[in-house]
């Protein structure tokens, strides 16, 4: 007989306490829809079963959501009886939980009513209420006896904006989700009951709506303002999820033009094989996260032409694998009108001052300079960090983020020494700001003096005919020697080779993409390679880490990158008083600068 599936009767709890106090690892979430926590607890890939009670409780998060997506799907399929039959389950404990918060939720959450926080709830009622706006578009009858709980959900989101508000925090990414949950049962209520909705002045166009929002939240460039790959996705998914039947021509237009900035922004961070660098907090490679790109790639594709998200879409359906349900192919229709118009394709060099990174395409590789602000709460001290991709490798990237509940390994991701960046004394970057200090059509220049006293350095990346330049430059400005270390951080296995004279060599083995490295420096340096912790997916994965590390007041650090087959083989690379020199193989030799 085949299990009984339901929903959890449970309150949930935090879904970031889902995680292995030993590895660091996310548990395995079994199936989220029986209803039922895993028998002999939570697995770890590593072997360890978890049963706590904040464990149990962030499963309880993750079979929730489940329904509710579950439930906004067959909705999505015309399935309305199955669709109808969860939403009355949700409808009853919903009521039952009337007028009580959380009482589990932590201090410093915005307590919600059915999870700890009230953002997770918010990200339930958005899917709650689309089932409902999905069967009430089609005339299902029985739609009315959810109209309390399309009330209430409302009422919750609004009361927990209000907070927010009050604090003065129309910035927050909690804010997206609490005002997609709001428009979205306020949508459906008025469907159901066969009215106009009448939120747009609350939510959609009044001071604290939603356009106001995205001016809040939204930098000049396109970037969500905490700088983070997975906020910025959270953030702009929200948005157009709660837009839905809007036309993208009609709305305003700095709003509009906020929007296409965001979408354009992950366009150009992404690889030509779709890989998004996992910039700032957010998982580096999670299933669950691979379904969310799919769906925001189709909403994004709705809303204005890129074709570059195609990659994106292709690669998260590669990854979520067996999991994807299709979601993602029953959105069309979800605007009115036709998409916006594709802007044009990424330059060699992409800089998004307000977020401070900058893009660099060389020949098969792909190159990502962090130099901007710290990003709030889910920033990283990461100052000149230099993430390399291939196609599809991730050579060097950004490691990503465990979840929250492992607090020793999300310590260790934020950490200097986790990112390809730079150490002094062995001491962690204090969290600062760099800044942008020339650019042109195949360079970049950054600088930052503030996360090391006394220290400046200046990180210059240029794309060559066939290869990339990395220069870091760094300078004790007080005159005292200092150790210095530029950080090599791959998230593939990594050969080391000293040789007689000459650069240090590099191989980095990205499955069917290699590329090659050449390190040399002003100075004497020691390559100082041991194991550290790879990607924040598996901590338990092993990297070889590599410090050049010199002892001095002035180090300045030349790397040359070239991916295999790319152009005539390097040769040999220099360091002169005029700048770098790269030989090739076919005789010929490029001169770069190092700007500093």
């Amino acid at each position: 007989m085949a299990p009984v599936r339901r929903i959890p009767r449970e309150r949930g709890g935090w879904w970031h306490a889902y995680v292995c106090p030993a590895h660091g690892l996310e548990l395995d979430h079994g199936d989220p829809l029986s209803g039922v926590f895993p028998e002999g607890g939570a697995r770890c890939a590593r072997g360890c079963r978890v049963d706590t009670p904040e464990v149990r409780g962030a499963w309880t998060v993750l079979s929730h959501q489940a329904w509710a997506r579950h439930a906004r799907l067959l909705a999505l399929r015309g399935d309305a009886p199955a669709t109808l039959g969860i939403l009355r389950e949700y409808a009853a404990l919903y009521r039952e939980l009337a007028g009580d918060g959380h009482d589990g939720a932590q201090p410093w959450m915005l307590r919600g009513r059915l999870f700890h926080q009230a953002l997770t709830d918010a990200i339930w009622a958005v899917n709650v209420a689309d089932a409902v706006a999905t069967l009430a578009e089609r005339d299902t009858p029985g739609t009315d006896e959810l109209l309390p709980l399309l009330d209430e959900l409302e009422r919750a989101a609004l009361d927990a904006r209000e907070v927010l508000v009050d604090r003065g925090d129309l910035a927050s990414n909690y804010l997206t989700w609490l005002t997609a949950a709001g428009i979205g049962a306020g949508r459906a209520a008025a469907l159901v009951r066969g009215t106009p909705w009448d939120g747009a002045k609350q939510w959609l166009d009044g001071p604290h709506g939603l356009y106001a929002h995205l001016r809040a939240c939204v930098g000049g460039d396109g970037w969500q303002w905490e700088g983070s790959t997975y906020y910025h996705g959270f953030v702009l998914r929200a948005a157009l999820l709660a837009l839905r039947g809007s036309d993208p021509a009609a709305l305003p237009a700095d709003v509009a033009s906020r929007l296409t900035g965001m979408i354009d922004a992950l366009a150009v961070l992404a690889t030509d094989g779709g890989v998004l660098p996992a910039l700032n907090d957010g998982p580096y490679r999670r299933v669950p996260l691979a379904l969310e790109w799919l769906e925001l790639c189709a909403l994004a594709g709705g809303f204005a032409v890129s074709p570059r998200l195609t990659a994106v879409a292709s690669a998260a359906r590669a990854e979520a694998g067996v999991a994807d349900d299709g979601l993602d192919r029953e959105l069309s229709g979800w605007f009115a009108g036709s998409p916006l118009p594709e802007r044009s394709a990424p330059a060699p060099v992409t800089v998004f001052e307000d977020a401070g990174y900058a893009v660099v395409r060389a020949a098969g590789i792909h190159a990502a300079l962090a130099f901007g602000p710290h990003g709030g709460s889910h920033g990283h001290r990461d100052k000149l960090a230099l993430s390399l991709y291939g196609r599809l490798a991730c050579w060097q990237p950004d490691p990503g983020q465990v979840p929250y509940g492992n607090r020793e390994f999300r310590d260790h991701y934020v950490s200097t020494a986790a990112h390809p960046a730079f150490l002094v004394d062995g001491a962690e970057q204090a969290e600062c700001a760099g800044r942008l200090l020339a650019r042109d059509a195949v360079s970049v220049t950054a600088d930052v003096s503030a996360a090391y006293e006394g220290v400046r350095a200046v990180r210059r990346i240029e794309a060559g005919r066939c290869h990339l330049v990395d220069v870091l430059t760094l300078t004790v400005e007080d005159g005292r020697a200092r150790r210095l270390a530029g950080l090599v951080r791959p998230g593939v296995s990594l050969d080391v080779q000293v040789q007689p004279a000459g650069p240090v060599r590099t191989t980095w083995y990205g499955d069917a993409e290699v590329l090659h490295g050449w390190h040399t420096a002003s100075a004497p340096v020691r390559p100082v390679t041991r194991p550290g912790p790879g990607p924040a997916d598996d901590p338990q994965l092993t990297r070889t880490w590599v410090d050049f590390t010199a002892h001095g007041e002035r180090l300045v650090l030349v790397s040359v990158y070239q991916a295999a087959s790319q152009g005539p083989a390097v040769t040999d690379v220099a360091l002169t008083d005029e700048g770098v020199v790269v030989e090739f193989a076919d005789g010929t030799r490029s001169a770069h600068g190092t700007g500093a």
